[in-house]
């Protein structure tokens, strides 16, 4: 039987990303994102739900995250799940938790930029120490360790849009208007 093991988050961060060193020397962080999810029960009534939804992030791709990401930031996260079990220190129970092991992370613009914002988001309320060069990019790709690639990279820019062309004219206009 087939399996597959992908998840799509798109939500807020609760805090701000800590980098960290494995002893080999791989840097991680762990991000924290907020997820909403909304429905109408049964009585018609609008209901919502949080869901907070821990996130790894490896190697390049985790130094990024910490260098221009800040509590409040809107982040898509692409990656897998992984469960996490470890003895609680002080009870000495067997803990467990289901985290994000992301292959992919992009930074998504914030609401209050307006049309003229830029795609990489406005960056001037995060700290200076973190505030991007101009025309950074606005998000980057890695694969971490558990998927092999090891490689990063600007994620690919989204198309500008293309005017939309006029509609074709009349079919009741003038032949002789053609130039040719």
């Amino acid at each position: 039987m087939a399996s597959l093991n992908k998840v799509f988050l798109m939500g807020n961060l609760t805090r701000d990303p800590e980098l960290r060193h494995t002893p080999s020397g791989a840097a991680v962080t762990d991000l924290a994102i907020a997820v909403n999810r909304s429905w109408t029960g049964k009585d018609g009534e609008r209901k919502d739900e949080v869901l907070f939804v821990d996130v790894t992030v490896w190697d390049r791709q985790a130094e990024t995250c910490c260098q221009y990401l800040v509590k409040g930031r809107g982040v898509h996260v692409e990656g897998s799940l992984k469960m996490e079990s470890w003895d609680d220190k002080t009870t000495g129970e067997k803990k467990s938790k289901i985290k994000v092991l992301a292959e992919r992370v992009q930074f998504l613009d914030r609401k209050d930029d307006g049309p003229g914002g830029s795609p990489s988001g406005d960056y001037d309320s995060a700290p200076a120490a973190r505030r991007p060069a101009a025309g950074g990019n606005s998000g980057y790709e890695n694969r971490g360790p558990a998927s092999g690639g090891g490689r990063s990279g600007p994620a690919p820019a989204l198309a500008p849009k293309r005017p939309t062309p006029p509609p074709p004219p009349d079919s009741d206009s003038d032949e002789e208007d053609i130039p040719f």
